[in-house]
């Protein structure tokens, strides 16, 4: 999938805002604030629920990598999730 759709496709469905659950939330990280070298997807399928966790990593910026992108979108589209969530800064780590 192209890298600026995959980037519209999971923008838009943020904006959508609390549609219940199941919910994802995006989270990237790196070494600085301008290099995002991981990122971080957490599913809630329902309230309570334990979340689960899947991690991907590059060396280059990720929100820049069209595989993991449209990986972002395959696992919001297979899951169902009804509410996204993107954090927009990068957490040093």
């Amino acid at each position: 999938m192209n890298l600026d759709k995959s980037k519209k496709r999971i923008s838009k469905r943020v904006k959508m805002g609390d549609q219940g659950y199941p919910k994802i939330a995006i989270e990237y990280h790196g070494k600085n604030a301008d290099l995002a070298t991981e990122v971080t997807v957490t599913l809630i399928f329902e309230e309570g629920a334990e979340p689960m966790t899947e991690r991907f990593s590059n060396t280059a910026d990720v929100r820049e990598n069209d595989v993991i992108q449209s990986a972002l979108i395959k696992i919001i589209e297979r899951t169902g999730a009804k509410t996204v969530s993107q954090k927009t800064e990068v957490t040093i780590i």
